[in-house]
This record gives C-alpha cells, structure tokens and sequence, in this order.
C-alpha cells in the first residue's frame, strides 16, 4: 500500500521544481513507487568542485531535494507542511562525470516528524552517498 497522502506523479514532481535550485542543477525526478522516490542529477560544471569530482554539496542537494518532497506527499498539504530540520552525509565514492541518482525511504513518519534515508549511486550502480533528513511536520 502506499504511503503518499493523494496520488502524484512524476511530472507533477518535476513541475514543482522549475525555476529552482533543483532546477538550476538538473535534478529530475524519475519514479515514484509505493514507498519511495527517485531522482538523477547530471554530474558537470554546476555539480562539480574545483578539482573536478561531484560537489559534496550537490550531494547534500539532491538528498534533501527528495527527501523534502517525498515528505511533503505523505502529509495532507491543505493541512500541513515540511521542511528539513537537520540533514547529514556520508560522500562513499568520489564521482567525476555522468549522473549520479538518488533513492529515498522512510525511516519513521510521525506525527511531528519524519526520518528519510537517501541513497545516492553512480550509474554503475555502485552507492556513492548514504543521507539521512529529518523533516519537521507543521501546521498551516
């Protein structure tokens, strides 16, 4: 059974996100499944440190990009809202071209806040971050 709060889908992720950050990086979300939600993000010269390999940061980006959105779907957005409260990374695998994608999970969804996983992998499927959010729920 599914976890978000109404139907959605991949086209209304990605419209949700024009003229942002996200945009601005390339983030697209790809697949929305029972439980889970992913996106890819081009690895180049907006994602890329000086010496050449993704920005950390990026990482961090795409994470809570995910992450904040899948939050947000399993809560009634007539009602409530969320936002990141704290976020962390561990950067695995250095990565220096392509597109790196990003898969996030439940961990705990409360009543006050969520916990979402995020894993983030190169396209040889090999895991390159492990990302944890908290999402605080709030009233509007």
């Amino acid at each position: 059974m599914a976890i978000w709060f109404k139907p959605i889908t991949v086209d209304d992720l990605n419209k949700r996100g024009q003229n942002t950050l996200s945009d601005f990086l390339g983030i697209r979300f790809t697949d929305i499944s029972e439980d889970a939600i992913t996106a890819t993000m081009p690895v180049n010269e907006r994602s890329r440190q000086p010496i050449g390999i993704l920005h950390g940061g990026a990482n961090v980006v795409l994470a809570e990009t995910i992450a904040s959105t899948a939050a947000n779907a399993v809560v009634d957005i007539a009602n409530y809202y969320c936002v990141g409260l704290e976020i962390n990374a561990n950067h695995i695998r250095s990565v220096r071209e392509g597109v790196v994608t990003g898969v996030t999970r439940p961990i705990h969804l409360g009543r006050t806040t969520q916990i979402w996983q995020i894993d983030i992998y190169n396209e040889a499927g090999k895991r390159t971050c492990v990302s944890r959010m908290t999402a605080s729920v709030l009233a509007r």
